[in-house]
């Protein structure tokens, strides 16, 4: 029996990173959002639903996020049909996931964790943080997006200090050293758990 550990934090704080920690140390990964763009992409279980309701976001054999962000701006309704589609889909790619994967530790890579109540299902959640500044900061020197898209992101997600108080196991990404040590140790402590169990 696997243990199911969440990975969530707001957009900055070191998600990638960690969730790319835990695989040297042996977890398995499940990426939501690595399971959306398999979902979107040409032959993806996503294109034929999506096109059926929105034909004009099926470009070149695949679901196109651009299209999808302008129709969701045009019709904000539209959000609830999209997520009417994806949910069970990236639903069953966690649970072929959970089924296939061999590591006693499973890590389920989820943005809005708590927003969605994904953590429910989990046997612990990890959250990774930094101060706020060092967040803007990271996210505005990718060159992807201006403060006001990072606020607008930032927004719709959970508080990081909410999140924290949350939190099974913390982890504070501000080095990549500190957060191997605290990625380290909570991994020792799970499998202790485990030996237990």
């Amino acid at each position: 029996m696997s243990f199911k550990l969440g990975l969530t934090g707001s957009i900055g704080m070191g998600k990638s990173t960690t969730a790319k920690l835990l695989a040297d140390e042996g977890c398995a990964v499940w990426d939501a959002d690595a399971a959306v763009h398999r979902l979107y992409a040409k032959g993806g279980s996503a294109v034929t639903p999506m096109g059926a309701s929105f034909p004009q976001a099926i470009v070149d054999g695949a679901v196109s996020r651009e299209v999808l962000k302008q129709i969701i701006a045009a019709d904000p309704s539209a959000l609830r049909v999209i997520e009417t589609i994806v949910h069970p889909l990236v639903a069953a790619d966690r649970a072929a996931f959970a089924a296939e994967a061999q590591a006693d530790i499973l890590v389920f890579d989820v943005p809005l964790m708590f927003e969605t109540g994904g953590d429910a299902a989990m046997d612990a959640v990890l959250v990774v943080s930094v101060p706020e500044d060092t967040q803007k900061k990271r996210v505005l020197a990718r060159g992807t997006m201006t403060e006001d898209q990072f606020l607008a992101i930032k927004s719709k997600q959970m508080p990081d200090a909410e999140k924290r108080a949350r939190a099974d196991y913390l982890v504070i990404t501000d080095t990549l050293i500190h957060a191997t040590e605290q990625v380290q140790a909570i991994l020792a402590d799970i499998r202790k758990r485990l030996k237990h169990a």
